[in-house]
C-alpha cells in the first residue's frame, strides 16, 4: 500500500474502529474526483466518517443538514444590494468549501436537492445569471437514511448518477462497539488527528494516479460489464459514464494498493460501490440489496 494512503488509513482508522475497507473506497472515490453517497442507519457514525476525512486531508469543510424546509439559496447563497456601492454582492453559502457533508440528502426536497447537480457535475454554480467556480478539490459526501424511513424523498436517477460510489458504514464487529460504548478513546484520537495529506501532496497523487496504466483488455473488460448489464433483463442498463467511473476508480484503487497498472481484481473491488446505486430494478422485479445487483453482474461477465 502507498505510504501516504496507509498513514491515512491508520489515523482515520483509531477514530472511526473497524472501517477501513470503507476508508479505502471513500479515499478511493475522494482520488478519483467523485462524490460519495453513504446510506445507512442513524447513529453507525457516518457523521463522523466525513469529518475525520476532511481533518486528515486538510480541506475547509461546511455540514449542511438537510431538512424539508431547507432551500435552495440555504446552499448556494445569495445576492445583497448594497445601498453604499449601488451594486449586488454575494454573500456565499456553505457549498463554497472544499468538502461538503450533505448529512440525510434525502430529506431535502426534490427542489433543494437539485441545487446541487451543477456543483457536483462542474464544479460551478450559477447565481443570478452569474456563473460562479467552486474551489479545488471539491468533493461532496452525502449521506441519507434508509428510504424506508418516515420523511424521505427518493433520490431521481439524475442525481444519483452524479456519485462516483455508494457504500455503506454498517454496525460495527462486536470488539469494536464494546470499545465504542465503553470508552471514549476514539474522541480523543479525532480531536488529535492531524492533516496528512496537504494540497501540494494531493496535486502529485493526481498526477501519479493519471499515470496509472490501463491495458485495452481492461477496458474490453469493463466494456462487457456495461453491455452485460444492459442485456440483462432485471436491470436498467449502465452508462458510459459508469464505465468511465469505474475506469477512474480503479486506476486510484491500484494507486492506493502501491501499483502503476490495474488489474481485474482491482474493477471487481470498486464495482459495487460505483455501480450498486445505478443498477434500476424494473417493475415487477426485486432484489434484497442493491449489492447483489453487482455481485450477479460480476459472475456474468468472465475475464481471463
Amino acid at each position: 500500500m502507498n505510504q501516504l494512503v496507509q498513514n491515512f488509513i491508520e489515523s482515520a482508522n483509531s477514530a472511526i474502529l473497524g472501517k477501513k475497507h470503507e476508508l479505502k473506497l471513500a479515499l478511493c472515490c475522494f482520488l478519483s474526483n467523485g462524490h460519495l453517497l453513504i446510506e445507512d442507519v442513524p447513529g453507525v457514525g457516518k457523521t463522523t466518517f466525513a469529518k475525520t476525512m476532511a481533518k486528515l486531508l486538510d480541506l475547509s469543510f461546511s455540514r449542511i443538514q438537510f431538512t424539508n424546509d431547507l432551500m435552495p439559496s440555504d446552499l448556494l447563497g445569495i445576492q445583497i444590494y448594497d445601498t453604499k456601492e449601488q451594486k449586488f454582492n454575494l454573500i456565499p453559502g456553505p457549498i463554497f468549501n472544499q468538502f461538503i457533508l450533505a448529512d440525510e440528502l434525502n430529506r431535502g426536497t426534490p427542489k433543494t436537492q437539485s441545487a446541487l447537480l451543477e456543483a457536483m457535475e462542474e464544479q460551478q454554480v450559477t447565481l443570478d445569471g452569474q456563473t460562479i467556480s467552486l474551489p479545488y478539490p471539491f468533493f461532496v459526501l452525502a449521506t441519507q437514511n434508509p428510504r424506508a424511513q418516515i420523511g424521505t424523498h427518493h433520490l431521481p436517477e439524475s442525481q444519483l448518477d452524479r456519485f462516483m460510489m455508494k457504500i455503506k458504514i454498517g454496525y460495527p464487529e462486536h470488539s469494536f462497539e464494546k470499545s465504542l460504548i465503553s470508552e471514549d478513546l476514539h474522541i480523543k484520537n479525532f480531536q488529535q488527528l492531524k492533516p496528512i495529506i496537504s494540497s501540494t501532496e494531493l496535486r502529485l497523487i493526481t498526477n501519479e494516479i493519471s499515470k496509472v496504466n490501463v491495458s485495452d483488455k481492461l477496458i474490453e473488460y469493463v466494456l462487457l460489464l456495461l453491455e452485460n448489464s444492459r442485456n440483462n433483463n432485471l436491470l436498467q442498463g449502465l452508462s458510459p459514464r459508469a464505465g468511465r467511473d469505474i475506469i477512474k476508480a480503479a486506476k486510484s484503487w491500484a494507486f492506493i494498493e502501491g501499483r502503476d497498472y490495474v488489474l481485474p481484481d482491482d474493477v471487481q473491488v470498486v464495482l459495487p460501490a460505483v455501480v450498486s446505486h445505478r443498477l434500476a430494478i424494473l417493475q415487477g422485479q426485486s432484489f434484497a440489496e442493491d449489492l447483489e445487483l453487482s455481485n450477479s453482474l460480476i459472475k456474468l461477465t468472465h475475464v481471463d
